[in-house]
């Protein structure tokens, strides 16, 4: 195969690579572009078989067999191939990706050989590839943004309500000092003390404080889910790793990364879990459910419960090491009972809040109310407080609140729900105190009930209502 003079000009001065082969595949052409791209000058390869050269190998270095090669195909069945998955292997022993095509070239319908056209497309691959990373990058971000955005929605909604930790107690100022001392350190902290005391507070004033105040602060409940499900809400999981498990989905230990985890009623989980909790907080890594990829997390953890973690241990209900891991810095908060010193500025604290919540303007309680209070015992702790403040709140007409004698079944009703008997007996009671228990005339109860006394007399009696 030849090329004419006129021919062969034009085919020196393109920018791609150009070889022409005869039919046993040796090179019988090749232009400068050729040359400066592989290294190899056309003196050094003219008659030769190219493929030998340039095409021995795969890109990962495995054997490319000469009868797989599209231009040697070409030469068979004189069919125009166009590759560009494949490399070009040069001089010095190194490679590059090629976009290629083999075109049979006829003489008087007869196959007398192949002219192959390359070019050099590494900045195309580079450019593919990063764009490929970029996406990679921008799906994983949305998808980490997505999650944390579900997680914060449900946070939210979750923590509605809550107010800082307030108070001037011995007990509480003690709090307040461990607080500080540990919050800048990334030591674990396990945070102990009755139900509704206030422990998830406490983690949120310690990840404030702390270095990673800027990070996420991550809370799961370990008591809110059941042993499976709960390794994949700690850990993630992959696509179809369960039944259910329709994408994948990254665990709050992920979403804590260089923020802080806080586990609530860490002493709920199973022996199993306990295992694997130990295992994470000695590697910082965990594997997602349904992948044996490691995950590198750096995390300060901070856990809370309402148990004994001590007499879990001897029951056999809690490993022991994982106790010690916990329990480097031990915090106790105290029951509402033993520091009732608190109660004014927590009262006050959480009727800011409730007037945010509910629009009211309530300035305050009665000293009488606040008297009541003190008396009371407060099995429910704060957040039995903040319920009892809540409901009275919600039945307040003016801007003082007035509240009766406290008895257990008066203040522990669950999460506001009250019965129609109840919250008219609790109204009636307001009412009455508002206007110092005077029942008859323009400025009493009655009057301002819109009942005749009679009526009101009646209801009293039947709802067992009388002045202490």
């Amino acid at each position: 195969m030849q090329f004419l003079p006129e021919n062969k000009l034009i085919l020196d001065a393109v920018n791609e690579g150009i070889y022409g082969f005869d039919l046993n595949g040796n090179a019988v052409f090749i232009n400068p572009a050729a040359e400066k791209m592989t290294g190899w000058d056309s003196a050094e390869l003219l008659g030769k078989n190219i493929h030998d050269c340039h095409h021995h190998s795969h890109a990962d270095g495995s054997h490319y067999p000469q009868e797989d090669c599209p231009i040697y195909n070409t030469l068979h069945d004189g069919l125009a191939r166009e590759i560009s998955h494949d490399v070009f292997w040069r001089k010095d022993g190194s490679s590059f990706p090629v976009h290629y095509t083999s075109t049979p070239v006829y003489r008087d319908n007869k196959l007398i050989g192949v002219v192959a056209i390359f070019r050099d497309i590494s900045i195309q691959k580079q450019t593919e590839d990063s764009l490929r990373q970029a996406l990679e990058q921008v799906q994983a971000l949305s998808e980490k943004l997505a999650t944390e955005n579900h997680y914060l929605l449900s946070e939210l909604a979750s923590h509605t309500g809550d107010v800082s930790l307030s108070g001037d107690s011995p007990k509480m100022q003690q709090v307040a000092q461990q607080i500080k001392l540990v919050a800048h350190t990334n030591s674990t902290v396990l945070i102990s003390g009755e139900n509704g005391t206030g422990k998830e507070l406490v983690a949120r004033n310690l990840h404030q404080l702390s270095d990673r105040a800027d990070k996420p602060l991550i809370s799961v409940n370990c008591a809110a889910f059941t042993p499976s499900l709960l390794e994949s809400e700690l850990f993630g999981h992959e696509k179809g790793a369960f039944t259910g498990a329709s994408s994948r989905r990254k665990g709050r230990f992920e979403l804590a990364d260089n923020g802080t985890l806080f586990l609530d009623e860490v002493a709920e989980l199973s022996l199993e879990a306990q295992s694997k909790l130990l295992r994470v907080i000695q590697e910082q890594a965990f594997e997602r459910v349904g992948s044996s990829r490691s995950i590198k997390v750096d995390i300060r953890l901070i856990a809370a419960t309402h148990h004994d973690l001590n007499k879990r241990v001897e029951q056999g209900l809690f490993r022991m090491d994982l106790f010690y891991r916990l329990n480097v810095f031990p915090i106790h908060v105290p029951p509402l009972r033993d520091r009732l010193d608190d109660l004014p500025l927590l009262v006050k604290d959480i009727l800011l809040d409730i007037n945010k919540k509910l629009g009211k303007k309530i300035t305050g309680i009665s000293k009488t109310s606040l008297k009541h209070l003190a008396a009371y015992g407060w099995p429910g702790n704060v957040r039995e407080l903040q319920n009892l403040l809540e409901r009275y709140s919600i039945l307040a007409q003016g801007e003082l609140l007035h509240l009766p004698k406290l008895t257990p079944q008066a203040s522990t009703q669950p999460d506001d729900v009250l019965l129609l008997a109840e919250a008219e007996k609790l109204h009636i009671e307001m009412v009455l105190q508002r206007f110092s228990w005077r029942i008859s005339g323009p400025n009493g109860a009655a009057n301002a009930l819109g009942l005749p006394p009679s009526t009101l007399r009646s209801k009293m009696a039947k709802l067992g209502i009388k002045r202490d």
